[in-house]
This record gives C-alpha cells, sequence and structure tokens, in this order.
C-alpha cells in the first residue's frame, strides 16, 4: 500500500451490501471474506432462481439484460459465481455448457446476445445484437470464467464446450492487427490470463495484445458515458500484471481504495438501463472491488 492510501471499510461495504445488492452478491462477499463454505453451497443455490429449463441462465443475472430467456452474459455471471464457489460445484454445471454449446456458432464462437422477447429493461446494445454473428468480447468472456470454474470442476474442465470455445478464442485474438475496443482487449486478456499455464499459446498472444495496453491498463471505453473507463488489473504473479507499470498498478489500487463511497459501496462509471440494474451494477462492483483489493494484499 502507499503511503497515506486509505484503508478499505469492511464494515461499510457489508452494510452497503445487506441494505442494497442481491443476495447473490452477499453470499458471494461472505464467501470472499470470511471463507465460508455455507455462503459457497449458497452461492451454487442461488443462481437456481437464474436457471432455465434449458440449462441456461437469464432472468436479469446481467444486470442491464433483464429479460427472462437465456443469454451467452448471464451463462458469463453464473459461472464467475460458480468460480467464487469453488471448491463447491454445481450439479448444473454440464447442462450450461451443454446449452453454451447448442447456442455456439459454427466458427466456435458465442453470439454477442440471442433474441430477446421483451426488451424492459435491456440496453440497446443486447436488444440490437446481431444473433447470427460470433462475438470474441462475450465468447472471451464467457470462457476465460468457465477456465476459473474449471479450476475446481472437472465436468467443465473436461466439457468439449470449453475446448471450442477455447480455440476460437485464441484465433480470434491472433487476428487482432489494430487497436480494439476497449471491452474486447479487456476480456481477451483476461481469458488470455486464465488459459496461461495449460496453453502455450497464451503468453505469446498476450505478448502481441501488450501493444494496445496503457502501462496504467487504463482504456477509456470508446462511445462510454464520460469517464468510463476499463481497468486491466491482472492478479499478481500472473502473466498479464507483468506488462503492467507495478507503480501504476499500486497507484490503481489506491485510486480504488480511495473511491470507496460514504454509503460503503462503489459506484459504476457505465450507464444502467433500470432503476434495478443501477443498484446491483453497485452491489456487483463493490464485491468485485473488494475482491481485487484482497487478492492484491489491500
Amino acid at each position: 500500500m502507499s503511503e497515506g492510501a486509505p484503508m478499505t471499510d469492511l464494515d461499510r461495504a457489508a452494510s452497503f451490501l445487506a441494505a442494497h445488492a442481491r443476495i447473490l452478491d452477499r453470499r458471494r462477499f461472505e464467501a470472499l471474506i470470511h471463507d465460508d463454505d455455507a455462503a459457497r453451497h449458497a452461492i451454487v443455490r442461488g443462481l437456481d432462481a437464474y436457471r432455465n429449463a434449458d440449462g441456461g441462465y437469464g432472468w436479469g443475472l446481467e444486470p442491464d439484460l433483464r429479460a427472462p430467456e437465456s443469454q451467452p452474459a448471464a451463462a458469463l455471471h453464473a459461472l464467475e459465481a460458480l468460480a467464487d464457489a469453488g471448491p463447491a460445484t454445481s450439479p448444473h454445471a454440464t447442462a450450461l455448457l451443454d446449452w453454451l454449446g447448442a447456442v455456439t456458432l459454427p466458427d466456435g464462437g458465442l453470439p454477442f446476445a440471442l433474441p430477446i422477447a421483451d426488451p424492459a429493461g435491456c440496453a440497446p446494445f443486447w436488444t440490437q445484437a446481431d444473433p447470427a454473428v460470433s462475438s470474441l468480447q462475450i465468447t472471451a468472456a464467457v470462457a476465460a470464467q468457465a477456465h476459473r470454474a474449471a479450476r475446481g470442476d472437472e465436468a467443465i474442465r473436461a466439457h468439449p464446450w470449453l475446448q471450442t470455445a477455447t480455440r476460437y478464442c485464441f484465433d480470434a485474438i491472433r487476428e487482432i492487427d489494430e487497436e480494439p475496443f476497449a471491452y474486447v482487449l479487456s476480456f481477451a486478456l483476461a481469458f488470455l490470463d486464465e488459459t496461461a499455464e495449460t496453453h502455450a499459446e497464451a503468453g505469446e498472444l498476450i505478448g502481441r495484445l501488450a501493444r494496445f495496453l496503457p502501462r496504467d491498463g487504463a482504456l477509456p471505453v470508446a462511445g462510454g458515458a464520460p469517464g468510463e473507463a476499463v481497468h486491466v488489473l491482472s492478479a499478481p504473479a500472473r502473466p498479464v500484471r507483468a506488462i503492467l507499470d507495478p507503480r501504476a498498478v499500486a497507484a490503481e489500487l489506491d485510486r480504488l481504495e480511495r473511491t470507496q463511497l460514504a454509503d460503503g459501496g462503489w459506484a459504476v462509471d457505465f450507464t444502467s438501463h433500470s432503476a434495478a440494474a443501477a443498484l446491483e451494477w453497485r452491489g456487483y462492483t463493490t464485491v468485485a472491488a473488494l475482491a481485487t483489493l484482497r487478492r492484491n494484499g489491500r
């Protein structure tokens, strides 16, 4: 921690989450802070409320996609929650990856979003997505969380969809020859970071993308809300961390601690598309901020 940096107030964060966050994120906080097995199993069970009969997830698990239909973005959040719940595993993990396999396009990628019957509370970038075109952004994001969850779940690790999506991501990342959209770059790097220990080509591709990543890891979002940026902050000792400036990383962690608000939570810098999403994103973001600070020894 840099000299003079503020300490995170966990009590205020807990109070914020109790007052405003989804139960799912409150349980993720419990598992993170208290290393609680009951919370881990509650995360797994809590996902059932968002699960559909087809094996996928919807119902607003992605806060700005309120529609009930199963969506790749909801699969991303489900896999992230399962990774947080590890070593607890879900009996529905195989069905989720089966669903992902069923909606994967012929080139091995996922569409950014599938058709939405009722767009109420859904961000336009979801409702206007082309379901016939593969998206590196969403495929890399989902695959990265699947690789995280696979560390503690053989059913995920051995599933053929993960191999298909991984191959698609490597091939699509290799084709990047100009600066990509901030979210594409951040999710591609997250995917490569998660696969670096098991796939030799991940390290090479991190080197190729490094030219697009500022040393402080801050990526302004073109066309986003004023001040919106993605902050790439890999975990310590991970390959992406090695291409960041250590002083800039320390400054970013200081910034993250400093931006805890008086109510105990963290704000988001992007536009939410419903009142429910605005609160749910704050709960999600608060847990994410605490997880980043904890894995960096803050």
